[in-house]
């Protein structure tokens, strides 16, 4: 007991000296006027935390859910859940460090830390009445010591003990680590009234933050569309701060505003499921989720432009996700989605900043959907996609095999829609970092246009690959693709299109499904199809179909049309 309680001692003056904090101070301040209690999402979250105060915790619920009940009604059942389950964190952590072992928090170089300490600074603040003074120091003493090793690793500790970690992601504003760390560190911040945690982060880390999504005009993520969706902590701590502290980060630039856009238009036109850019994680199936409810709620509570809070209300009141479907997740539905709004007028939509482009015939559901990639590959969950397409109607028609895999993770070139190239049966990889580029031409109506890329550059000076020049035209519910080359005499261009479906293969045109491919140069090609669930055990089911001939060209139209030449091709 002496031990743990010099041990405990020695915690609390560390954490004196990391940060000075005000126990006194009241700072997280979150406007919850827009919870309507005669609402279906408030009787739902209210049910849920109910439950769980009665000892019949759902999956996934946290203090941070109980607190919010308490701030709603100001009944102390919800802040002694809190109290009791923060308290548990901390007496967990403590249990570890005297151990001689980090942590949970610490895990996954601290990926949890956000949501761990959010959970403790919440019930810190807004249940402080029922935080006694030695729990203050405890929880104190935890917290800080992992604020202060997130933000330095090569001098972490836990208990005195030397615990470096690599930093992944806390320079990198890009990275969804990066915003787990911010989330901890403001609501410690803001709850504890810490002068220096909140000049870190308003002129440290949030200038960081602002200046990076500056450079990304048209929203989204260089992470892709999987792990983009970490933005809506992001977004969720902008509304944090701005009714904290009244500092507006969310309109400081357009990303957020530009978001809203981009996630309209990457939705495919059932409204059902999304481009799938870079890694899918969560679920290889790229279906609109939770998540992404929650993204565009926060964005429309944030954007400061009226023109994408309609959007935003015509996507939220339009997508097959009309509630939250996970009862963790229910907090996030007391956002209001707004009344449904006009339909968008645009149909082609480019966010250079990622380098995606997005075009669709018409916003009914049965209308054929485009996505066409070049553009910054520069992070570790993008994918070598550069000059890929995606094709949609009804379902998908060429879409990348990614989706079809158990992990969702597979990243190389064989798995896009892509020209793989080959060098002594060996296939080239795509390099980051790099930045292809392209350029676009509305050509007429229904989303009708012409794009061309220069996809050079993904190969990072690859000696083998000495030019790739990709060009599109999409309209009228079909796709010419045009690919001009040069590689050196040992290397192979090979044009692939991934389907969901059997391919039936007739020369040089071939059937799958609804999607017709007709190979219009080079004359002499061959096409081949090959099974993916041959390719390994994380392959379940999708084929490839592979265009050999290429002598510097392809020309290959895909079109759900039963007339393959109406067009004059021949």
């Amino acid at each position: 007991m002496a031990l743990w309680n010099r041990y405990s001692r020695a915690l609390a003056a560390a954490a004196v000296a990391l940060s000075p904090v005000a126990a006194g101070a009241e700072g997280i301040t979150i406007d919850l006027s827009y919870v309507n209690p005669q609402s279906a999402a408030y009787t739902r979250f209210k049910s849920y935390v109910d439950a769980a105060v009665n000892g019949h915790p759902a999956y996934g619920f946290a203090a941070t859910d109980a607190a919010y009940m308490h701030r709603l009604t100001g009944q102390a059942q919800y802040c002694n859940l809190a109290v009791q389950m923060s308290q548990a964190q901390v007496n967990a952590a403590n249990t570890a460090i005297a151990n001689g072992q980090r942590p949970e928090v610490a895990g996954d170089s601290y990926l949890q830390a956000g949501p761990m300490l959010m959970d403790l600074a919440i019930t810190w603040d807004w249940c402080r009445a029922y935080v006694n003074d030695a729990q203050r120091t405890q929880w104190g003493a935890y917290a800080e010591q992992a604020i202060w090793n997130i933000w330095n690793p090569s001098q972490a500790q836990w208990g005195g003990r030397a615990f470096a970690w690599s930093g992944w992601g806390t320079n990198d504003p890009a990275n969804n680590y990066f915003y787990s760390f911010l989330q901890a560190t403001m609501y410690w911040s803001l709850a504890t009234n810490s002068t220096t945690w909140k000049a870190w982060i308003q002129n440290n880390k949030l200038p960081t933050l602002e200046a990076y999504f500056a450079n990304l005009p048209g929203g989204g993520s260089q992470e892709g569309t999987g792990y983009g969706l970490s933005h809506r902590t992001v977004f969720a701590l902008y509304r944090l701060w701005r009714d904290s502290t009244g500092a507006d980060a969310a309109n400081a630039n357009s990303h957020l505003s530009d978001t809203v856009a981009y996630w309209t238009h990457a939705t495919v036109p059932t409204r059902d499921r999304y481009a799938p850019i870079g890694d899918q994680a969560r679920t290889s199936q790229p279906e609109l989720y939770d998540y992404h409810r929650q993204l565009m709620l926060e964005a429309r509570s944030n954007t400061a432009n009226a023109e994408m809070r309609n959007l935003a209300s015509w996507w939220l009141n339009g997508i097959s996700v009309q509630q939250m479907a996970n009862s963790f997740n229910y907090r996030h539905d007391l956002l209001q989605p707004g009344a449904t709004s006009s339909t968008p007028s645009n149909l082609t939509y480019h966010a250079p900043g990622v380098g995606q482009l997005f075009s669709r015939s018409g916003w009914d559901a049965g209308a054929m959907w485009l996505s066409f990639i070049a553009g910054p590959y520069v992070q570790s969950h993008a994918h070598q996609d550069q000059g890929a397409f995606t094709l949609y109607e009804n379902g998908w028609l060429a879409v990348t095999e990614n989706i079809w895999t158990s992990s969702g993770i597979q990243q190389g070139t064989d798995v896009h829609n892509v020209l793989r190239f080959v060098r002594n049966g060996t296939t080239i990889a795509q390099r980051e970092p790099t930045t292809s580029n392209m350029t676009i031409t509305q050509t007429g109506a229904n989303g009708a246009l012409s794009a061309t890329a220069n996809l050079t550059p993904a190969y990072g000076g690859n000696s083998a690959i000495q030019s790739w020049q990709r060009s599109i035209e999409f309209g009228a519910r079909r796709l010419l693709v045009q690919d001009s080359y040069a590689v050196s005499a040992d290397t192979q261009a090979i044009f692939q299109v991934n389907v969901p479906v059997q391919p039936t293969i007739s020369g040089r045109s071939v059937t799958a499904g609804r999607l017709k491919i007709n190979v219009l140069q080079p004359a002499n090609a061959t096409v081949t199809a090959v099974d993916w669930r041959t390719a390994g055990s994380d392959f379940r089911s999708g084929w490839r179909i592979e265009v050999r001939g290429g002598s510097g060209s392809y020309v290959v139209e895909l079109k759900t049309s039963e007339d393959l030449f109406k067009n004059g091709f021949d």
